[in-house]
């Protein structure tokens, strides 16, 4: 499970349909259950999104066994899903996440 920091604000635009909205539009499928919505799409067996409304939480059991275009087309998918609900691109999570480590 991994957590990623949402931008200042950027709650307001995933609260609660609007998260599962956003997880229908990118993966093509999504399902409730209970506060977490689940889908699964390409190389993402199973992936699983909620919030506590200071952080977005991500649950995944990746396919390995999925040929070389399956795989990019999720890590593209992927990516602008995070972009989209935390409101960061890929550069600025991981600067983020370098400094949170650094204390």
């Amino acid at each position: 499970m991994r957590s990623y920091a949402l931008k200042r604000g950027q709650i307001k635009n995933i609260e609660g349909q609007k998260l599962f909205d956003m997880v229908k539009e990118h993966f093509g499928n999504a399902e409730k259950e209970e506060e977490k919505i689940a889908a699964s799409f390409g190389a993402l067996d199973r992936i699983v999104v909620w919030t506590d409304r200071k952080s977005l939480f991500i649950d995944t059991i990746m396919n390995k066994d999925v040929n070389d275009d399956t795989a990019r087309e999720t890590i593209n998918i992927f990516n602008r899903f995070l972009e989209k609900s935390t409101g960061y691109t890929a550069k600025q999570r991981g600067k983020k996440a370098q400094k949170d480590a650094k204390g």
